[in-house]
């Protein structure tokens, strides 16, 4: 069995993170809202970065990496479900910034609500979250 890199750690770790905390912090709201589901239907699009490393970072051995993490919600309760997928996934990543011990520090750096194009016409509202995640003494 081959081990996994850390990217392949931190996108796995990610992804248990909102089918796991985030998920149950939906499933607490008043209203009913579509849970995350990796290989099915409802699933974001989760895209890992390795950030530019500056002399501090080589130093002091930080790896930094951007995670954005992108959900496309229909346009019915669109823009309602999107203000829940954030603050769901802001608040589970406040519970866990280590994403169970895999990373050092993930801090949420950016949330961006993007409407449909035209409204009514059955396209998509589009989620995108940004997180700054850190790892001390990997840098080689």
């Amino acid at each position: 069995m081959r081990e996994l890199s850390i990217e392949e750690s931190i996108i796995n770790a990610v992804k248990s993170l909102l089918t796991g905390r985030m998920n149950e912090l939906l499933e607490e709201l008043e209203y009913q809202i579509p849970l995350i589901e990796f290989g099915y239907g409802n699933a974001p699009v989760i895209r890992l970065i390795a950030a530019e490393r500056n002399e501090k970072d080589r130093i002091i051995k930080i790896d930094a990496y951007t995670l954005t993490i992108v959900f496309t919600v229909p346009e019915k309760d669109g823009e309602s479900n999107c203000y829940a997928y954030a603050a769901t996934v802001e608040q589970a990543i406040g519970e866990e910034p280590t994403l169970g011990g895999v990373v050092d520090r993930a801090v949420l750096t950016g949330k961006k609500y993007t409407p449909p194009k035209v409204a009514h016409c059955g396209e998509h509202w589009e989620l995108a979250i940004t997180l700054r995640i850190t790892i001390e003494g990997l840098a080689i």
